[in-house]
C-alpha cells in the first residue's frame, strides 16, 4: 500500500484528521529542506507537501511565489530537491508529495521519467495543480505505474460535474482549494461543508482543504469537515529569513497541530 494510503487509512480508523504542511524546497537554504521535514514529523504532521520551485507558480500568493523566485535564483534544481528529499527519507514516515508544475514535469523527460525519479527520491506522490482534468490521463497513469498518488486541485469555481469527475481521478487525496484566488494567509476560517459533503458523494478519497490556513482555530474548522488542513504561505512567511527554520517550523506546526486534538508527538 502507498504510504499516503496507509496513513490515512490509519488516522480515519483512529477517528483523527491530518497536518499537511508545505515547504518550498530550496528555501530559505536547500539544507534547510530535509531538515524541515524532519521538524514537521517531530511536530506531528502526518504528510509534507515540497514544492518543486517554479518561475510561475499556479495560483501561489506573494509569499510562496517570492520563495520560489528566491530558491531559483539561489540555482535550486529539480535534482538537488530530489536529494534532499533522498536523504531523510528513511528518518521519517511521514508522507511526502512533490508539488509540481506540469511544465517541469514534461522538462524532465515527461511524466513516467519524472515519477520515476520521483519515485526514487522517496516520494509518495505528486500534486500537479495546473494539470487540467482533461490532459491529466499520461499523469495519471505514470504515477499508478510507479506506486505514487495523485491529487489535483477542486477550486470554489469548479463546477460540480467536473469537480466529480476531477475527484474520481485522484488518488491519495483530493486537494480541495478553501477559496476562491491566490495562497495567502487570512483571518477568517474557509467555508467548505457544503463542498466536502458534496464530493464525499461521490468519493471515499480523502479530502485535504487548503489555501488562508494560518491558525490552530482555522486548522480545527477545517478538519471538522475534510480530512485533513493544509498549510503554506503562513509556515513560508516564518521561516523566511529566521537563523532556525527548522526550529520556528516546528514551533509554528506545533502550534497549528494543536487544532487537531492531543496528536502532536511530545
Amino acid at each position: 500500500m502507498n504510504r499516503i494510503d496507509s496513513i490515512f487509512e490509519t488516522l480515519r480508523a483512529e477517528g483523527k484528521k491530518a497536518l499537511m504542511p508545505f515547504v518550498c524546497g530550496g528555501h530559505p537554504s536547500l539544507a534547510a529542506t530535509g531538515a524541515m521535514i524532519e521538524a514537521a514529523e517531530r511536530a506531528g504532521a502526518s504528510v509534507v507537501e515540497v514544492g518543486i520551485p517554479y518561475s510561475d507558480p499556479i495560483a501561489d500568493g506573494p509569499v510562496i511565489a517570492s520563495a520560489m523566485h528566491e530558491a531559483l535564483t539561489a540555482g535550486v534544481t529539480v535534482e538537488q530537491v530530489f536529494e534532499q528529499v533522498k536523504a531523510v527519507r528513511e528518518r521519517v514516515s511521514l508522507g511526502l508529495v512533490a508539488m509540481v508544475s506540469v511544465s517541469i514535469v514534461n522538462g524532465v523527460g515527461g511524466p513516467e521519467r519524472f515519477c520515476e525519479q520521483a519515485k526514487d527520491a522517496g516520494f509518495d506522490g505528486l500534486i500537479v495543480p495546473d494539470s487540467p482534468w482533461e490532459e491529466s490521463k499520461a499523469i495519471h497513469d505514470a504515477c499508478e505505474a510507479n506506486g505514487l498518488v495523485l491529487s489535483l486541485l477542486i477550486a470554489p469555481t469548479t463546477p460540480k460535474e467536473r469537480a466529480f469527475e476531477i475527484a474520481k481521478r485522484c488518488t491519495g487525496f483530493v486537494y480541495l482549494i478553501a477559496r476562491a484566488g491566490i495562497t495567502g494567509e487570512q483571518k477568517n476560517a474557509p467555508e467548505i461543508a457544503g463542498r466536502v459533503a458534496a464530493l464525499r458523494e461521490v468519493t471515499e478519497t480523502p479530502i485535504a482543504c487548503g489555501f488562508g490556513i494560518s491558525t490552530p482555530d482555522h486548522v480545527r474548522a477545517v478538519v471538522e469537515h475534510a480530512d485533513a488542513a493544509i498549510v503554506g504561505s503562513a509556515l513560508v512567511r516564518r521561516v523566511s529569513g529566521v537563523e532556525d527554520p527548522a526550529g520556528e517550523a516546528e514551533g509554528f506546526l506545533r502550534e497549528l497541530a494543536a487544532g487537531l486534538g492531543a496528536q502532536s508527538s511530545e
